[in-house]
């Protein structure tokens, strides 16, 4: 059986952004993944669920990009869609037709550059993040495994106080 083989090659642009390819010709597709090397083990104390609640920004709008049309544009384009938010990196991602890939790159530099962070957004944002803790993290039907002598282990979404502070932190820029 023959080995699949994908070479992949890696640059660093002049603004510091790492660039990863690993070309694969075998379909006509394309897929950008967009790493922040920020996931909830990495917030600063006081600030658990910021890079989940950033997460949820990213769909937000962006300077050039309304509030829902980066979702339309990948979608009307055949593709699909979704960002995760992890131990040690806040990730996205976009699978495509490869004709799409330039308006992919694009949405994502746009948003990179220019993400609509406002308090309309964050306080929508805001309570959609601390709907899923409530469901996700408080909710737990057996409240985990109190058997086991083990440190606690921050939320991967935040904390209801952290979150709740969020817009006045983040509007009074003291990030």
């Amino acid at each position: 059986m023959k080995r699949l083989q994908v070479g992949i090659e890696s640059t660093m642009l002049a603004n510091g952004l790492k660039v990863v390819i690993a070309p694969d010709t075998t379909a006509p597709v394309v897929t950008v993944g967009v790493y922040y090397k920020i996931g909830f083990r990495l917030e600063p104390q006081g600030r658990s669920g910021f890079a989940h609640l950033f997460e949820h920004m990213m769909f937000q709008g962006s300077a050039n990009a309304p509030k829902m049309q980066h979702i339309k544009l990948i979608n009307s384009s055949g593709g699909v869609l979704n960002g995760s938010t992890s131990y040690d990196v806040t990730n996205y991602y976009e699978a495509v037709p490869s004709n799409a890939l330039e308006r992919v790159l694009w949405l994502e530099a746009d948003r990179m550059r220019a993400l609509k962070v406002d308090d309309e957004n964050l306080k929508n944002q805001r309570d959609v993040v601390k709907e899923e803790v409530r469901v996700n993290v408080m909710n737990q039907p057996y409240g985990g495994f109190p058997w086991l002598d083990m440190p606690p282990v921050r939320s991967a979404i935040g904390r209801m106080r952290t979150i709740s502070m969020a817009i006045s932190r983040i509007s009074t820029r003291r990030i």
